[in-house]
């Protein structure tokens, strides 16, 4: 594992996670510092026409990976699940990001029709992905979804070396899930929810963007086109929207 991407998850002193979908926006990202990048499962869907969450970008995922390796900052891969419940393919596949210098992967339990993946079963996917020198960060879409024990999956994901709850936004229930934990936890930066320095103060470790800058790059886009026939674009387009854009999985 990249002890370098372990040692920028400081709780308190949270690691800020901008999340690229292809080499232009990680290159641009990298040429402004920031020591560490993500990728975002749904930029890289929509790029490539594909649905998000649904197990249909691997190959693309892996020649993402490849163009990242030599942009000189450290990145982590959104895996979705891993693209397989079976836990010999995800360790082949976090084996082989490995051999590319990937520093960390996001491994979620949210599965596409709106369930979770069996607790027991992502515990072993978890340990699955792990042995091969990167930093394993289990996300459950318990809040995301909106079923399933927050305090439970956190539990019992206690194997891995990060934990991710996308969707938080209370302050007092992220300091619960931090304080329930020894690992560094993952939170999803929301524009209208907790500021950096809140998150911060809670004892967050990491701070992701996800799909917002994904988003918010289309939104510029359409913004500049508009502006030239001196219109005014809507708000930027919610996750939900762009994934109802996307072809369903085939």
């Amino acid at each position: 594992m990249s002890s370098r991407f372990r040692d920028l998850h400081r709780p308190g002193d949270p690691l800020l996670l901008p999340n690229a979908w292809d080499y232009g926006s990680a290159a641009v990202l990298a040429a402004h510092g920031f020591p560490a990048i993500g990728t975002t499962s749904l930029g890289v869907s929509a790029v490539h026409g594909k649905p998000d969450a649904a197990g249909a970008t691997k190959a693309e995922t892996i020649e993402l990976a490849e163009l990242l390796r030599n942009l000189g900052v450290l990145v982590t891969v959104d895996i979705e699940g891993g693209f397989s419940d079976d836990p010999a393919q995800v360790s082949d596949l976090v084996a082989a990001l490995a051999t590319l210098g990937v520093a960390g992967v996001n491994l979620e339990d949210g599965r596409p029709d709106g369930t979770l993946r069996p607790i027991g079963l992502h515990q072993r996917i978890i340990e699955a992905a792990k042995g091969h020198g990167v930093f394993v960060n289990a996300r459950t879409d318990t809040h995301w979804l909106k079923t399933g024990d927050t305090r439970e999956r956190v539990s019992a994901y206690g194997h891995a070396d990060g934990i991710f709850v996308p969707g938080l936004r209370d302050l007092g229930e992220i300091a619960e899930v931090v304080a329930s934990t020894p690992l560094p936890v993952n939170v999803l930066y929301l524009p209208d929810g907790p500021t950096l320095a809140q998150l911060a103060a809670a004892g967050v470790a990491r701070v992701s963007t996800g799909s917002l800058l994904y988003r918010a790059s289309l939104h510029g886009a359409l913004s500049s086109l508009l502006a030239v026939q001196g219109r005014t674009a809507t708000p930027a387009p919610t996750y939900a929207e762009i994934a109802a854009m996307l072809p369903g999985p085939r």
